[in-house]
Formats: C-alpha cells, structure tokens, sequence
C-alpha cells in the first residue's frame, strides 16, 4: 500500500501525480489540489479550473486578475461591461 502525501491515509488505491520532474502520492483527488493547485494571488482561492494568466501571475478569475491591475483580462468578449463589475 502507498501512503498519501497529504494525509498520511495508507491506501491501497493511492494514485501517483507525475509534475515537474517529482511524483507525488495522493489517496484523493481532494488531496492532490491541496498539494498542486495553484493559488489564486487575489483571494487566495485554489485554482481548481482553467485560471487566467496575467503575466507571471495567475488567478481564479478574470475579475481577480482585473483587480491587481490585469486590465485587458475579460471573461466575455463582445459583451458591454456593467457599471460596478
């Protein structure tokens, strides 16, 4: 059995996560985004998605891009942006 590098969960159906070079061990896809998710550097929220990319710097959204002075980064292209948004 493999032993998850989050957790500690000794786990006969651990899976291995091949990145960069390194292979990592996880018992849970929860536990592999905790451990190799990127960071939103905005809010801080694990980017589980796509992202977006500004940049060096990446972020859940394109509002948390736009708010740390990405300005060209939209969700919709074609569409009128709303006072506020």
């Amino acid at each position: 059995m493999a032993r998850c590098e989050v957790c500690g969960n000794d786990y006969d159906m651990c899976f291995e996560v091949h990145a960069q070079g390194v292979v990592h061990v996880f018992d849970s896809f929860e536990c592999a985004i905790q451990r190799m998710a990127p960071v939103c550097e905005h809010c801080g929220v694990k980017i589980v998605g796509h992202g977006v990319q500004a940049g060096r710097r990446w972020f859940c959204c394109a509002h948390c891009a736009r708010s740390e002075g990405a300005d060209a980064i939209v969700d919709r292209v074609g569409i009128p942006m709303q006072q506020g948004a």
